[in-house]
């Protein structure tokens, strides 16, 4: 591995940030897909060359997703598109929010969460995707309501080595599992709070922001909650609070470091009327021991009032040793940390909303 390489998608357009494997210095590509919203992107190194993803959201031409074998000079979409509801289904494909390459021995296996509230499988590698129709199809479908950032499947998790087994969480249905390839699902959302509503532990309507896990311990996943974070050590059948000893229990990414299952980082907020970084600092909190104990990040970070928060899909690590960590904030800023968060830099500022950052050593 000699090059790092980070997708920056934004409210206009998307940037490809390219760095020595150091990753210490950065020099910046972009805009690609100037006035599209990039709300989605991925890459996926498993293969001879690595193939980056966009989901891109025009407002002329709608959502698509689009992908790149030459790292991001050009790209490429089917002639009929890459993505899109099957007429019985009567809906229209409004958002892509999600792009998840499969496991490794699922080469050609990409997935795609969409709003409304779906899930996607390609098996040519991420070029064309079909519904999955059993989440689609799903019983509880029609009582999955919409969260302040609409009704969508925002993150796809597959199992590290089982292909049948995938999990899913969406605003406002939860999180919820498949063991036999997608055609029948159940909700795991036992022990994750909805304080919102007249029953706070529903069997299913809890607005988890995000789902993050491991791939050498997949029964064990974190999730950061609308007011929550929290552990489960059996695959979702029960979660605990991990919050004590954070700031603040809302915000909207987790993530998991690459190498080590009980190291995790997430980016708290002011809860609701505000939902700006809490103390107004840009802080990065990281976990060594899976939720017990929490550090705030602060080395390199600004040390200036920071009224930007961080969405869900804009906090990500690549797989370097030791690990890249890098956030991108909702006030055009991207800062990388090349030691797993002890020290950052900064790779850009005054861009658009940085909506999604994924990074990869290739």
């Amino acid at each position: 591995m000699s090059e790092a390489v980070l997708l920056i998608g934004t409210k206009k357009g998307l940037w490809i940030g390219r760095s020595d494997a150091d990753r210490q210095t950065w020099t910046l590509d972009g805009p690609k897909f100037e006035m599209q919203g990039v709300y989605s992107v991925g890459i996926d190194t498993r293969g001879d060359r690595p193939r980056l993803f966009a989901g891109g959201t025009s407002e002329h031409w709608g959502p698509a997703v689009f992908h790149s074998d030459d790292l991001g000079q050009s790209w490429a979409e089917p002639p009929e598109g890459s993505i899109g509801f099957p007429s019985d289904a009567e809906a229209s494909l409004e958002r892509v929010w999600q792009i998840q390459p499969g496991p490794a021995d699922q080469p050609g296996v990409v997935y795609a969460g969409s709003q409304p509230s779906a899930l996607w499988k390609s098996i040519d590698g991420g070029v064309n995707f079909e519904l999955v129709r059993g989440l689609w199809d799903h019983p509880h479908r029609k009582d999955w309501g919409a969260g302040f950032g609409g009704q969508a499947v925002h993150t796809v998790l597959p199992h590290a080595t089982d292909p049948e087994r995938v999990w899913v969480a969406m605003s406002t249905g939860g999180v919820y599992r498949t063991e036999d390839g997608g055609k029948s699902w159940e909700p795991a959302n036992q022990g994750i709070k909805a304080p919102y509503r007249p029953d706070p532990y529903p069997e299913f309507g809890q607005c988890v922001h995000k789902l993050a896990g491991h791939p050498e311990q997949p029964e064990r996943m974190f999730a950061q909650n609308h007011h929550g974070v929290y552990r489960s050590d059996d695959g979702g059948a029960i979660w605990k609070s991990i919050a004590d000893g954070l700031p603040s229990d809302f915000g909207f990414p987790i993530v998991v470091h690459p190498h080590e299952p009980d190291t995790v980082y997430v980016f708290p907020l002011i809860a609701d009327g505000n939902r700006i970084p809490t103390d107004a600092k840009c802080r990065v909190y990281r976990s060594r021991d899976a939720g017990s104990t929490w550090e705030a990040l602060t080395n390199g970070l600004p040390d200036v009032p920071s009224y930007a928060p961080v969405l869900r899909d804009a906090l990500c690590t690549d797989q370097g040793t030791p690990a890249g960590v890098y956030v991108g904030t909702r006030d055009g800023c991207v800062y990388a940390s090349a030691d797993a968060g002890d020290s950052w830099t900064e790779v850009a500022r005054h861009l658009p909303d940085v909506l999604t950052v994924r990074a990869a050593l290739i």
